[in-house]
């Protein structure tokens, strides 16, 4: 892996004061959000980028309410949020939109991702183990509902999983039910 590092910087924010380091993976920059003195075993997201979501506040998905709480409760314990830049699942943004295009067709997020030549998740997770040892942390708790998450963290001893779950609302609760139903999600 190659990977450019930046320095450390200063992030005061709505959610507290934090420290902020980017790593680049090819054309891909995921930044990590941390507390000056990290816990010997912080509570760690791993949030990927949802622009609609996070940015603009869309009520299809649960992304924005999940950033939020990680962010407060890595503010409060000390903790980290790793925001990896995998768009739409790691399928961008174009395509992405077009998996909302036919959403609005009626297929869920699943098919829809099908129907365009995709996998239901084409994320991966090599870059958080890099990330953590970087940080030479090899232990945490991680904030997450998310199985594949667990499972691709090779070398780095989750000691506790947190559950993040959110309210649903009337836009998003079909999704919900198909990230648990056919992803396996522990909502």
């Amino acid at each position: 892996m190659n990977i450019e590092i930046s320095e450390i910087a200063n992030l005061p924010s709505r959610f507290g004061d934090f420290k902020v380091k980017a790593f680049k993976e090819g054309c891909k920059e995921h930044l990590v959000i941390f507390k000056k003195n990290l816990d010997e075993t912080p509570i760690v997201r791993v949030h990927s980028e949802c622009l609609t979501g996070d940015a603009i506040g869309s009520l299809k998905c649960d992304c924005r309410d999940q950033l939020e709480h990680a962010l407060k409760l890595a503010s409060k314990t000390n903790g980290m949020v790793i925001y990896l830049r995998q768009e739409g699942r790691n399928i961008g943004l174009l395509n992405k939109i077009n998996a909302y295009a036919l959403q609005d067709k009626g297929f869920n997020t699943v098919e829809a991702n099908h129907q365009l030549g995709f996998a239901a998740d084409e994320r991966t997770y090599e870059i958080v183990i890099f990330i953590l040892n970087h940080f030479n942390i090899n232990k945490i708790k991680l904030l997450t509902n998310n199985p594949r998450k667990i499972e691709s963290l090779e070398g780095i001893e989750i000691v506790e999983r947190i559950p993040i779950i959110m309210k649903s609302n009337p836009h998003n609760e079909a999704y919900l039910n198909v990230k648990k139903d056919e992803m396996g999600h522990l909502l």
